[in-house]
């Protein structure tokens, strides 16, 4: 083997006589009356090769060629003929005229075939990953997500930030999720857990006097997952001292501008809108609406409260509201489309749907004649209803109402066609703030955090904590595009004194606090300085960038039972390494 002198993605036509060297894989070979062609591709791209017949010992090799060998192949450019060109191929104007092919390695009979991607089950995709890499669309996606990468670490470098790394051997904190947990030797019947996040670690460092600190890191996460979720993920992890909400807010949007701009081509307009969590979920039904269409919310309970319709009139009665949105240009449905809305309501979560046609002919609808004309005039108003427009009204309780319609919201929008999820030019980007602190079970009474136990409390709410504890607003924000919740942080609590207030609210004693968070509470006692970040999930944005599911924009990605299929795990260990940790195994299924 030689040294190859260009990638199969390099040679163009002012490369034409030029002796080259290529290595790569035979995406294809064909015998075309004596000469033989060869793609030959890498992960930089494709190049025709062509074996002619005068060639006797190279063309006896290239009628062996099959898909997947490794070959290397020593040529001579050429320009193709006109008509040969293949337009679709950076290298499409030339081809390599091949005086000696080497084969370095052979292939046997594919699982599926990688040129074609014919319909191959995404377990047998997940088993044979490293073939299933070799597809242009995957290596470019994590090509991508390289130099996104790239993109954040020379900017968070530029504003001053240095990268420290965080250990990956904790101590077992848990807050939601289950932990992973490591047995230690030296320590029998003692463990490490794999970090859910640096959040602890991050603010003890700036206890310790690092200002700015980011790291790109991985996290861990014993939970039920879903689509869009893994076991193991990477985020983009970032404290700063000294910092107020807007400072933090600053080196976020910088950073999306740059990567906006390199990865899509698109400059959005900064700084971004800020909406608060209770307009997200009154007008959007979901704490991370999709904003690249409109469907907004109004609550128009007030202006049917006098109606005798049985439906509404049994909802307001027991304390339940009227909601009602616009969906712009559906006054027209059929009944057979309108029966498939009922059906995505239903889809929702909704006993039903009160429609309201808009047509140059008047309203029309099951309410006309029940409720007051004059009130329905009024609902057409606040839902900004045009001629041809369809309103839906849907009643119950209120958060029960709001939490179906977010997501009826979603499916209408899918349903009808109101985005083009592969138009980059349309970015919803946005911040969420003013959590609340506290979530609380209506039954019970229980308050525990929204965000985690660290996270800042509003000081225009402090005087609620100990009244009204669930009406207090939280520091924490979150970054919001197209739908997909990108980014969580706050500003933290920095006061020991306050922090221990939190734990006693959480029914954390002194004692559990000390067992659990003991190292932090100490080392804020020694100075610790005002301090706020967040963590950017790193997957998801890449999902977001591609428009791909989770395991596209993962290397290798696990099954949503957390099982690497290529490599076996999780699986049975040797005995005596159980017997080394003084681990027994219970009997099991």
């Amino acid at each position: 083997m030689t040294t190859r002198t260009h990638t199969c993605g390099e040679l163009r036509k002012i490369d034409n006589e030029k002796t080259v060297v290529l290595q790569g894989w035979v995406a294809r070979a064909r015998d075309l009356g004596g000469l033989v062609f060869i793609d030959l591709r890498d992960r930089y791209g494709k190049t025709q090769v062509v074996v002619e017949p005068e060639q006797g010992d190279v063309i006896k090799i290239a009628h062996e060629l099959k898909s997947e060998w490794v070959v290397e192949i020593h040529g001579k450019v050429r320009t193709r003929p006109e008509g040969m060109i293949n337009a679709d191929l950076p290298t499409g104007e030339v081809e390599v005229v091949a005086t000696a092919i080497e084969v370095l390695n052979r292939c046997p009979e594919l699982p599926f075939q990688i040129e074609t991607q014919d319909k191959a089950s995404d377990e047998l995709r997940l088993k044979y990953r490293y073939l299933d890499l070799r597809r242009n669309e995957l290596q470019e996606v994590l090509m991508m997500r390289h130099r996104v990468a790239n993109i954040a670490r020379l900017h968070f470098s530029e504003q001053g930030f240095i990268e420290v790394e965080t250990p990956c051997l904790v101590k077992s904190t848990p807050e939601g999720a289950r932990d992973y947990l490591v047995p230690s030797r030296v320590f029998p019947h003692q463990f490490y857990a794999l970090p859910q996040s640096p959040q602890i670690y991050k603010q003890i460092l700036m206890v310790a006097g690092f200002d700015k600190y980011f790291q790109i890191c991985k996290c861990f996460r014993d939970e039920d997952l879903r689509s869009d979720r893994q076991p193991e993920f990477t985020q983009i992890d970032v404290e700063m001292s000294f910092a107020n909400r807007d400072m933090v807010f600053e080196v976020v949007e910088g950073l999306w501008v740059k990567i906006l701009r390199d990865i899509w081509g698109v400059d959005l307009p900064m700084p971004l809108k800020r909406l608060s969590y209770n307009e997200c979920v009154e007008s959007y039904g979901s704490d991370k609406p999709d904003l690249r269409y409109d469907l907004k919310f109004e609550n128009v309970s007030e202006l049917v409260k006098d109606t005798e319709f049985r439906v509404i009139r049994g909802a307001i009665d027991n304390g339940g509201v009227v909601i009602g949105l616009r969906v712009p240009g559906q006054a027209d449905l059929s009944r057979k489309q309108f029966g498939e809305v009922e059906e995505l309501a239903k889809a929702s979560g909704l006993g039903g749907i009160l429609p309201i046609k808009i047509t140059a002919e008047g309203l029309s609808g099951v309410l006309v004649g029940k409720v007051d004309d004059a009130a329905l005039a009024k609902i057409v108003t606040q839902l900004k209803g045009e001629t041809g427009d369809l309103l839906l009204l849907a009643v119950g309780k209120k958060s029960d109402v709001l939490k179906s319609l977010g997501v009826l919201r979603i499916k209408l929008a899918e349903h009808f066609k109101l985005f083009d999820p592969a138009d980059h030019r349309k970015v919803s980007m946005f911040w969420v703030v003013d959590f609340p602190l506290f979530e609380r079970d209506e039954e019970t009474g229980e308050v525990w955090p929204a965000h985690h136990p660290f996270t800042g409390f509003h000081p225009d709410d402090a005087h609620m904590l100990d009244t009204e504890p669930w009406n207090v607003r939280s520091t924490s924000y979150d970054l919001v595009m197209n739908g997909n919740e990108l980014l969580s942080g706050s500003i933290r609590i920095h006061d020991p004194v306050q922090q221990a207030k939190i734990f006693k609210m959480l029914g954390i004693s002194d004692e559990e606090a000390k067992l659990r968070f003991g190292f932090l509470v100490d080392a804020l006692k020694y100075g610790a300085p005002p301090m706020g970040g967040f963590a950017l999930g790193f997957d998801r944005m890449i999902m977001v960038l591609t428009n791909r599911p989770i395991r596209d924009v993962i290397a290798f990605p696990k099954t949503t039972l957390a099982q690497s299929l290529m490599d076996g795990s999780p699986s049975p260990v040797d005995p005596k390494l159980l017997t080394d940790l003084q681990i027994a195994l219970l009997p099991g299924k």
